[in-house]
């Protein structure tokens, strides 16, 4: 009986053992996660704040004497939101980064474009991109709602 004492001990040490490695484990794919949707909200908060830096940026284009800070203003902003859309994009499937990727064209031209249209034009030029930023920021929550805990 004195024999199996010290075996039933280091059974014992070993389970716990694994459990402990388990729960580490567990608790690294937590943090994981957690990192990742994070980040992914924290770059939807910036693209949300880059779209409408950018109809600042135009309509300031549209309204300037010296239209040259403005644009460049603008195309500043419109890269931005670029950058931000490739990183969101990369991580949704292939209609979805052509979407993104559009909105961005279309963002770039509208800011080129600027200078020259009424702000009738202007406001009827937003009705598309601002369709699709709406998509965008349905997907950000969507997203948000999907990834686990």
């Amino acid at each position: 009986m004195l024999g199996y004492f010290p075996m039933f001990i280091a059974t014992l040490s070993l389970v716990t053992s694994i459990y402990n490695g388990y729960l580490n484990s567990r608790f690294v794919d937590f943090i994981q996660r957690n990192a990742g949707r994070t980040e992914y909200l924290r770059t939807c908060k910036e693209i949300i704040d880059a779209y409408f830096q950018i109809k600042v940026r135009v309509a300031a284009i549209n309204g300037a004497g010296d239209k040259t800070a403005a644009q460049s203003e603008a195309a500043n902003a419109v890269a931005k939101f670029g950058a931000l859309g490739t990183y969101l994009a990369n991580l949704r499937d292939e209609p979805t980064r052509q979407r993104y990727t559009q909105l961005t064209v279309d963002l770039e031209k509208l800011s080129g474009d600027a200078g020259g249209l009424s702000a009738i034009e202007l406001g009827k030029r937003y009705e598309a991109p601002d369709r699709a930023f709406y998509e965008m920021n349905s997907d950000c929550i969507k997203s948000a709602k999907e990834l686990p805990l």
